[in-house]
């Protein structure tokens, strides 16, 4: 219950009523991050309330230790039962569903390594957005007058739209009847085409332009109550198609292990052959009543582990199912996402030991991992206890990880060790999602704060905390030892270049990583295992698609342009620039000397906005801040589209006689600039206030006045426009550089250099600029405000919907939220798998890859894809494989043991420098020479004292002289 709590307290809902009679047990300490061993005794949801409360003061968290009335149930909108006999859930449920409006009934277990949910949000009820996307949309580049017209559009991205879906016309030029704003239905929909299921033959002619926008339908659904769906449970949601018939087994699991309770007033005993026996029996019995769902055949070894495991609540499934509750609560209270309908099961029954176990083995040790015990055995729990595991990264996924960890006891023991590290620290936007953290922890490093909260979980937790990335710089603090000695490494990363370089290290180093990422929604995990799976940067996503330079700055069609644009100007104004400004200042000799060796028209440009920036936008007084931003707005929003449009007129034709301001391009409409408009002048304002910074000028109280802010602008002289004729605008689509070289680039900037001098002698001694890095989470720093108003007058001067300053950081912060429902459904699977990996001896098909998609519902579960397997005569490897050299080889040595493999190596190269190769006769005076003497003498390394060995590259050939990709080879010389 406390997984679902904390993840809808974290997601802001108004308010969360917490209802338990029960006390804490020692035993509850094995699934609840809430309780410690002084809440022994207590009730539940009272020595739960302040600690909920504390994760976001927005939300009312209250409590009912009461019993339960129905007439209760009619103060919420969704209540959630995960403790409750089956016969009070169907009266409780037939309540909800009858209530007007009906109350959302979700009934969720988790008994052992098996768990459910059920849901039903009434007869009735209306989904707004089945899957949260953003609706799809096309550029028009044709229409047909034809009786069920054809729709082409341009083939610069492919359209994502379904036979009968809606749409809506705009913008479309000679056939506005398209324009009128009504929905149409659509059918042969293609990549880059699709049928309008209307007769156009009588429209006027389509000339130009158009977007055609998805229209997302609103779907009602109509659930069973519980007592109908126990008889007709319709489909079940699958996870896993290994499984396809395990879904109809656990429903009759859970109705028999309901009449084990309510006939003998306590759980199965876990090892009780006995009362697993009876659970069967129940299961039979149940099943012969089922008429045409009866199963033919039923699988007792699976329900005797569901006996046994039947009464614990372990932390990773809690974790998981507290996702999937906390996601269905939300979609029952906004109608956003495709609720599950309506029973879901699943079973992690491949994370048991592959030992069988003794009875003895599972008994209580009156410890708080009891409950754990039950399911695998205290020999688990020891050797999860001592192992030794790194943690990177603690933020969303992290603050989840070292919650579940410090529950399940991982390096809890006395050899036990868990290093988590972080070079971040704690903001404000974190705390929504990670939960570790509090309002009085912003401005501290994340790993120290976490590891705290974690310990506290857990007091016997051992765990040390690093502030460093890891990353190749590192290698000093995590050496060879630190590697060789960890039993797991669990990435919570997010981004792909560092879970790439830890990906390397673990298959250098031969170790367990698991892997997972969150998405919104949407979650993934994957287990690389050495020598059972592929690595993680073996399958890679393809990259995303960049707009080309040219539509970026002279031709936007979408808001996602206008935002990329605007960054790059911002850190082109605020960052970049004065950064090469503090560059030539700090060596004004050197940086000239460096732009004449470049002589080329990149450092051409850099010298003339250094320039630029020391000269004609010097800034010493705050009105000159406002001049600079004024004067800004000119050249972006009117001088250079009037320089565009002058350029190429609305009427222009390409050189192949087609129209120049064909689709995708958007006929651009210089802005006026008015102290009228908010926008205009919230966009000066943020500019002065930030070029006033990046100068290190006062910025005064009077700039948030709009009428005195107004008064100073209008004192500005903006300076008049004439277009020029022989201006070049790149078109190319294939061009990276907007840049165009000329024959006289040394000249130039020789007579640039001699400029920069001038203005230098012009500055303050010690005068330096203040760089400004792009910071989108401090609503206060100004810095979204100019991208927002950069991209909104952009996207203003080419007719592009505007977008909200949330939706702007989102773009160009490049940030898909992190919601806690999809991390702790990450977290918890990665934490089944976990108890794989200790147990050691679990075979590839035992291990899960996972994708989950919490707004449809969607699971998708698989085993890993086996690592590429390389052959040669009677041997083979794959990357996992690394071959050892010891004892400190001379060169003759070395090749002598390669010969013995059947292999006649031709080059060895250390690094980027050849130690060996067969075609050089000098380097065969090397041949007696110790290999890591060549190292030291010929590659000039300087091998540190914790290094035991290095790594050779070679490049092999077999007796008919065919190359072989061998492994990397290790020479240990100490």
């Amino acid at each position: 219950m406390c997984f679902a709590a904390k993840n809808l307290i974290l997601a802001g809902v108004k308010s969360v009523t917490l209802h338990d009679e029960g006390i804490v047990e020692l035993w509850d300490l094995s699934s609840n991050f809430i309780f410690s061993e002084d809440d022994v005794g207590k009730n539940r949801a009272l020595a739960s309330v302040q600690k909920l409360q504390e994760l976001n003061n927005s939300v009312i968290v209250s409590t009912l230790t009461t019993e339960l009335t129905k007439e209760k149930l009619s103060d919420f909108q969704a209540v959630v039962f995960t403790d409750i006999n089956l016969d009070k859930a169907i009266e409780f449920d037939e309540y909800c569903h009858s209530h007007q409006p009906p109350i959302a009934f979700i009934k969720s277990e988790v008994r052992g390594l098996f768990g459910s949910v059920f849901c039903d949000f009434g007869p009735e009820f209306t989904v707004v957005d089945v899957d949260g996307e953003e609706p799809h949309s096309g550029i028009i580049a044709s229409i047909s007058n034809d009786n069920t017209a054809l729709v082409t559009c341009v083939d610069d991205e492919r359209l994502e739209f379904q036979d009968g879906d809606l749409v809506v016309f705009s913008e479309v030029r000679g056939m506005t009847e398209l324009n009128d704003g009504k929905p149409r239905k659509i059918k042969n929909a293609r990549p880059y085409s699709f049928i309008l299921d209307e007769d156009t033959t009588n429209y006027g002619a389509y000339e130009r332009g158009g977007i055609v926008t998805q229209v997302k339908q609103p779907k009602v659904l109509n659930f069973k109550t519980l007592r109908e769906a126990l008889k007709d449970p319709g489909d079940f949601l699958l996870s896993d198609f290994s499984k396809f018939d395990r879904p109809h087994l656990l429903h009759l699991a859970f109705r028999a292990l309901d009449k084990f309770i309510l006939e003998f007033g306590r759980f199965p005993v876990a090892g009780s052959e006995e009362d697993a026996r009876k659970i069967i029996a129940f299961v039979s019995s149940i099943n012969n009543t089922a008429g045409a769902g009866k199963l033919e055949e039923i699988d007792e070894k699976l329900l005797q582990h569901f006996a046994f495991g039947a009464k614990a609540v372990l932390n990773p499934m809690a974790a998981m199912f507290g996702g999937i509750v906390g996601q269905e609560v939300v979609k029952a209270c906004s109608g956003k996402f495709h609720p599950l309908f309506q029973f879901f099961y699943f079973d992690s029954i491949e994370s048991l030991p592959t030992e069988s176990v003794d009875a003895s083995d599972f008994r209580p040790l009156n410890s708080r991992y009891d409950a754990q015990i039950s399911v695998f055995g205290s020999q688990l729990q020891k050797k999860i206890e001592n192992a030794n595991v790194f943690i990177v990264g603690s933020g969303a996924l992290g603050c989840e990880f070292l919650k579940n960890v410090a529950l399940m006891g991982v390096s809890c023991g006395d050899q036990g060790k868990l290093t988590v590290t972080d070079d971040d620290v704690i903001e404000k936007s974190n705390l929504s999602r990670q939960f570790l953290f509090r309002d009085w922890n912003i401005g501290q490093a994340k790993s120290t704060v976490a590891a705290v909260a974690a310990a506290s979980i857990n007091p016997r937790l051992h765990i040390e905390a690093l502030q460093n990335r890891a990353s190749p710089e590192t290698e000093n603090v995590f050496d060879d030892t630190f590697w060789e000695n960890l039993s797991v490494v669990i990435n919570a990363l997010d981004n792909v270049n560092a879970r790439l370089y830890i990906d390397q290290r673990c298959v250098y180093f031969q170790k367990p990583l698991l892997e997972s990422g969150t998405l919104g929604a949407k979650c993934n995990t994957q287990m690389v295992i050495p020598h059972l799976t592929e690595n993680y940067g073996a399958s890679r996503d393809p990259p995303e698609r960049q707009a080309p330079m040219c539509t970026v700055h002279s031709f936007p069609h979408n808001i996602d342009h206008c935002l990329t644009w605007a960054r790059s100007e911002f850190e082109g104004l605020l960052e970049k620039t004065p950064t090469e400004v503090n560059a030539y200042l700090n060596n004004p000799a050197e940086y000239g000397s460096a732009m004449r060796n470049a002589g080329d028209a990149q450092a051409r440009d850099t010298l003339e906005r250094v320039i630029e920036c020391l000269d004609k936008e010097k800034c010493e007084t705050f009105q000159d801040c406002i001049t600079w931003a004024r004067v800004k707005f000119e050249d972006y929003f009117s001088d250079r589209v009037k320089q565009l449009t002058f350029t190429f007129p609305e009427d222009a034709v390409t050189s192949s006689g087609t129209p120049f301001w064909s689709a995708p391009k958007r006929f651009p409409h210089p802005l006026q600039f008015s102290v009228d408009d908010h926008s205009h002048l919230t966009f000066v304002m943020a500019g002065s206030i930030l070029r006033a910074e990046s100068f290190g000028i006062r910025i005064p109280d009077w700039v948030k006045s709009p009428k005195k802010l107004a008064d100073a602008v209008n004192k500005v002289i903006v300076p008049d426009f004439q277009p020029k004729k022989d201006v070049k605008i790149v078109t190319d689509e294939k061009a990276t550089s907007l840049s165009t070289a000329s024959i006289d680039d040394a000249a130039v900037i020789d007579e640039l250099i001699a400029r920069l001098e001038n203005c230098r002698r012009e500055l303050p001694p010690g005068f330096r600029m203040n760089p400004i890095q792009f910071e989108k989470d401090d609503d206060t720093n100004y810095h979204m405000d100019l991208i927002a108003g950069l991209a909104n007058m952009r996207a203003r001067n080419y007719g592009i919907p505007e977008v909200d300053k949330l939706k702007a950081k989102f773009i160009a912060g490049r940030i898909i939220p992190a919601i806690a429902t999809s991390t702790a459904m990450a977290t918890g699977l990665v934490c089944l798998e976990l108890y794989k990996v200790l147990d050691g001896g679990h075979k590839l098909e035992d291990y899960r890859n996972t994708f989950a998609n919490l707004a449809l519902p969607l699971f998708s579960m698989a085993e890993p894809v086996p690592p590429m397997v390389t052959k040669h005569q009677d041997m083979s490897w794959t990357i996992w494989d690394r071959w050892t050299a010891v004892d400190n080889p001379t060169l003759r040595e070395f090749l002598d043991w390669l010969q013995g493999k059947g292999l006649s190596a031709y080059s060895i190269s250390f690094g980027s420098c050849l130690l060996y190769n067969s075609m050089f006769p000098r380097h065969r005076d090397r041949m007696d020479k110790k290999m890591v003497d060549l190292v030291r003498e010929v590659a000039k390394a300087e091998l540190p004292s914790y290094r035991k060995h290095f790594d050779v590259v070679v490049a092999c050939e077999d007796d008919d002289g065919n190359d072989v990709d061998i492994p990397q080879v290790s020479i240990y010389f100490k």
